[in-house]
């Protein structure tokens, strides 16, 4: 049955260490700890001495003081492996893990995943190929070497940096590896952690390399890890839970993230708040309970990113303004139907090409697969087409050797709207008002990933209505922005209402427009 020795990097808190590294070895793992050396003696002494009892704790062979985006890390990490694998030979999984990290399964659940998959688990990317570095410097990590740092060295940091760009002073890197980058927070089999100890002591041009790169720790185990391990023993992912805001913070949890946090498809999470007592309790009390069924519905990211997302108007990834300059042409028409319900759009849309000459496109903006003609290859990106949305419409409106055209736009595309509406052409807007079943919204919950199949149901009466009214909030926006030439039609009215809006919409008369929306399903669900 696995085992699993913790490797926990620490730097504070000492009775927060003492209670993780008694939770953590209570069902019979092990852990082994490196607390920095900035850290203080006497608080280390206090760690020891609060853990002296117990036979499943070990320290790391040497402490060192760290710094963030050093190979000091690294070192650490390194000690405290040796110390673990020396003093746990039954130890047959070793997982990295921070002061800030708690348990989201129990250990019976965690011992049962490890012995299911015979893996590393390890994020390792090709460092020059994927786009794993956001921003920042990045080859130069690498070909340059790094004895200060960034954070409380910044002149020397950058000095040092210019100064061997200037006189082109790059070095190599060793010609046997394929530098990999990920997170940090990995789960190794002994075997692995055996041939990278022993690589250590057998590659000192690797070793050297390394010392003097930029934020090793996130390259060192995961350049080795794929360097000796086949590449089907390795899954190329972390199995601690941790997200980040659009401004690059870690997420931190909180009390009321206790359902959120075990429902996903991850056995620890980081960064736990230090005031988030209940939630530390009802996380330690899980980990050592037995039986527990776990319902993984894996939404938090997307959650995430949803609920912080609601009412920041002007958030940092909102759409902007690319092409400005370029305009459909005076003479020419874009008419946008609005509506959250995409089928009903796509529907009414299919009438209007069948009884009309106008050229209708549906979510263009919103949906990578929607049929589009061949223009070179901006049809393909959706990235592509936002950011050059005004020309990207006007080659539409070439192609089809027309003046007019019907385009579909979510109602979350605001800026979109206002977008073409400041545009020399001439606009029209369509709202299509439609109702929305607790059975529609929890199907939308899944299809955008707020939900999963397995997410409870108690869960899913507590999201309902803050998606209802955030689509509410969509179109109140859409109505507070009043729009010239904007109708609207509802599933609320029967045809011969909705036919008058329509008709103004399409410039047809009342009787095409009422055949139009007199489609018995248009509405429906």
């Amino acid at each position: 049955m696995a085992r699993i020795a913790f490797i926990l990097l620490c730097h504070k808190d000492p009775e927060a260490i003492i209670d993780q590294a008694r939770r953590l070895t209570r069902t019979g793992d092990y852990i082994s700890i490196h607390f920095d050396a900035r850290g203080g003696k006497e608080t280390f002494e206090a760690i020891k001495d609060g853990l002296k009892d117990n036979p499943n704790v070990a320290f790391a062979t040497k402490r060192i003081k760290c710094g963030w985006g050093e190979w000091s890390l690294v070192q650490a990490t390194i000690y405290a492996l040796e110390a673990a694998e020396a003093a746990f030979p039954r130890a047959t999984h070793f997982y990295m893990l921070s002061g800030d990290c708690m348990s989201v399964k129990t250990a019976e659940y965690m011992h049962d995943f490890l012995d299911r998959n015979d893996m590393d688990y390890i994020e390792s990317f090709d460092f020059f190929a994927s786009d794993w570095i956001k921003t920042g410097i990045k080859e130069e990590r690498l070909i340059y070497r790094h004895f200060f740092n960034e954070r409380t060295q910044k002149w020397l940091f950058y000095q040092s940096f210019w100064w061997q760009r200037r006189f082109g002073l790059e070095r190599k890197i060793p010609d046997d590896l394929q530098v990999m980058i990920g997170s940090q927070w990995w789960c190794l089999r002994r075997r692995t952690v055996e041939w990278i100890l022993d690589f250590i002591k057998k590659r000192k041009d690797v070793m050297q390399f390394f010392r003097t790169t930029w934020i090793p720790d996130e390259t060192f185990f995961q350049t080795l890890v794929p360097h000796l391990v086949p590449e089907h023993e390795i899954q190329t992912r972390t199995l601690t839970f941790l997200m980040f805001t659009d401004y690059g913070m870690p997420v931190v949890f909180y009390n009321d993230h206790y359902d959120l946090l075990i429902s996903q498809d991850y056995l620890f999470a980081r960064k736990i708040s230090p005031e988030a007592k209940e939630l530390k309790k009802r996380l330690g009390d899980l980990f050592a309970a037995k039986g527990v069924q776990f319902k993984i519905s894996n939404e938090g990211r997307s959650l995430f990113e949803f609920l912080t997302g609601r009412g920041r108007d002007g958030r940092r990834f909102s759409q902007r303004f690319w092409e400005t300059e370029s305009s459909l042409g005076r003479d020419r028409e874009l008419l946008m139907i609005v509506c959250k319900k995409w089928h009903v759009a796509k529907r009414l849309v299919s009438q209007i090409k069948a009884k009309t000459d106008i050229p209708c496109l549906e979510y263009l903006f919103s949906e990578e697969n929607t049929p589009l003609p061949d223009l070179g290859g901006i049809e393909k990106s959706l990235e592509k087409r936002t950011r050059h949305r005004r020309a990207w419409v006007r080659m539409l409106l070439d192609y089809f050797e027309t003046n007019r055209m019907v385009v579909c736009i979510d109602p979350a595309g605001l800026d979109l709207i206002r977008d073409f509406y400041n545009d020399r052409s001439g606009t029209r807007l369509l709202e299509i008002e439609c109702e929305f079943s607790d059975e529609y919204l929890t199907g939308h919950a899944k299809r955008t990933g707020l939900a999963g199949d397995q997410t409870p149901e108690d869960a899913l009466e507590r999201l309902l209505p803050t998606i209802r009214a955030d689509i509410n909030h969509e179109g109140d926006r859409i109505r507070d922005a009043e729009f010239e030439n904007y109708d609207r039609i509802s599933q609320s009215k029967p045809p011969e209402e909705n036919a008058r809006p329509l008709a103004r919409f399409l410039d047809i008369s009342e009787d095409d427009a009422r055949e139009i929306v007199s489609m018995h399903y248009l509405f429906s669900d």
